[in-house]
């Protein structure tokens, strides 16, 4: 196969990316434009009411964005007639079994249609069950039955995530999960019973009147509970790990490519270094230590935090997208670093504290921020009983000095109770990152990768190779400087 007619592939391919408000599918987007600009057309789907708000999400949240600065600069006034002929927004939801389409949406699409790439999801690790089913579930299902029903269809890629293995430790291969497979071996998982199990105390909750923020949190207890019952950390990755069983059922003969990236962060290169839309993971810790808001901290030094540039992501798509097209099998790709290029924990600590050492974040109130190097604890449950502790403490000075008014000394405390809090939160969400022990084998990626260096591969375009990363540089030059652009 000759992988340095990627461009060229992509020429002329009518492809549909649901999803499309996505970190990841707008860079996406925006890749595909600008190495191709004769790319027939790009089906976004997005969540909306009507065509016209459709409309608006795509200016607003997409082509609006500092991410397309690049190709706007490349088309300067004839930018917005390109965008108008070669992407078309169409207001829908994977949630709906016809993906919320008219007919004639359908019967446009269904010939039109060459590759369908499904980046849907809602990736809140607690989020509401009936939501996270919806889209990760029956989302990917609903995707699955539309590619199947497209004339010209040559490939499905579904992102996934590599955290479907949950809190497994040592090599994590990439490999399939079967129907109805669980992780701790429970039986019983049948995913259109936990459907009926959502619509049904969702409805139950309705009956009993009781206000709407109680039915969200039960409703997110819901997910947390199922979740753990066949061995998952949370309901995100137990949606989507039931959402890659459903595409390996239902594909039938279609080719499939199921995507399972790591930690997605900022990007390294394209279309410029740094860019980064939204919270991730590691970013929820970085931003609150940068604000001189998180001192004590629970992790495991030496755990291994599997980290891919969001761009790098990309280009593995495409290039597995070219390697795979019309061949009527799944294949699955871990995209991440953990096995050639990881980065510990306590490297990212030591990053932090020099990045933010020499770059004092300044306030609302005009101060820079000093930040200490922090404590790390390994153990959780000394951690928990610290916090516990102090937090009884604080309160009870809250308490004695409320009635003598001591003002200054009541701020300073309310501070740091929020910063505990703040802590207990972080680590409660995180810990199955912090503490994680597997790495995660690329062995098919890796695959990929040689395959398309011998295949001519342009590596400055479509580079995914993790192992030439310098992390601390990264870092330092490129991640830390932009999220304190985009996310402080």
């Amino acid at each position: 196969m000759d992988f340095a007619s990627i461009t060229e592939f992509l020429e002329n391919k009518t492809i549909l990316i649901t999803g499309a408000t996505g970190f990841i599918a707008k860079i996406l987007l925006e890749k595909i434009l600008r190495i191709q600009p004769n790319v027939n057309k790009l089906y976004l789907l997005i969540r909306a009411k009507d065509a016209k708000l459709a409309k608006v999400r795509l200016q607003d949240e997409i082509i609006d964005k500092e991410l397309f600065r690049v190709l706007r600069q490349k088309w300067g006034e004839k930018f917005e007639s390109f965008i108008s002929e070669k992407v078309s927004s169409i207001a829908g939801d994977a949630s709906y079994e016809t993906l919320g389409l008219t007919d004639n949406q359908l019967k446009e699409m269904y010939n039109d249609v060459d590759i369908v790439i499904n980046v849907a999801a809602t990736t809140k690790f607690e989020e509401r069950y009936d939501f996270a089913l919806g889209v990760n579930t029956f989302g990917a299902k609903n995707v699955v039955n539309f590619a199947k029903k497209c004339a010209n269809i040559n490939l499905l890629i579904h992102v996934s995530t590599a955290y479907v293995c949950g809190e497994k430790a040592g090599l994590i291969s990439e490999s399939p999960y079967a129907m109805g497979e669980t992780l701790n071996g429970m039986d019983g998982l049948d995913i259109d019973s936990e459907k009926r199990l959502a619509e049904h105390t969702l409805m139950t909750l309705k009956g009993s009147h009781i206000p709407e923020k109680e039915i969200r949190q039960r409703m997110k207890n819901l997910g947390r509970e199922r979740a753990k019952l066949y061995g998952w950390p949370n309901t995100y990755v137990f949606t989507k790990a039931m959402g890659e069983m459903v595409v390996g059922q239902l594909r039938g003969n279609l080719p499939v490519v199921i995507m399972r990236p790591t930690i997605v962060c900022s990007t390294l290169k394209e279309p410029f270094p740094g860019w980064v839309e939204g919270c991730r993971t590691i970013d929820s810790v970085a931003v609150s230590y940068g604000k001189g808001r998180l001192n004590v901290f629970s992790a495991d030094s030496s755990s291994v935090l599997d980290l891919i540039p969001a761009d790098m992501f990309v280009n593995s798509i495409i290039v597995a997208m070219k390697a795979r097209i019309n061949q009527p099998c799944l294949t699955i790709y871990q995209v991440g670093s953990s096995f050639r290029n990881p980065v510990e924990f306590k490297k990212l600590h030591e990053y932090l504290f020099y990045y933010f050492t020499k770059n004092p974040w300044t306030n609302h109130e005009g101060n820079l921020v000093k930040i200490r190097k922090g404590i790390v604890l390994s153990n959780t449950l000394i951690f928990e009983t610290i916090l516990f502790i102090w937090h009884f403490m604080v309160q009870m000075i809250l308490i004695l000095t409320s009635r003598v008014g001591f003002c200054n000394l009541q701020h300073n405390l309310y501070n740091m109770d929020k910063k505990l809090k703040i802590a207990m939160k972080l680590v409660e969400l995180y810990k199955p990152y912090l503490f994680f022990k597997g790495i995660f084998v690329d062995t098919n990626t890796e695959t990929l990768l040689i395959a398309a260096r011998e295949s001519g591969l342009d590596e400055d375009a479509f580079n995914f190779d993790t192992s030439c990363i310098n992390w601390k540089e990264f870092f330092i030059n490129v991640h830390l400087p932009s999220i304190v652009k985009y996310l402080f």
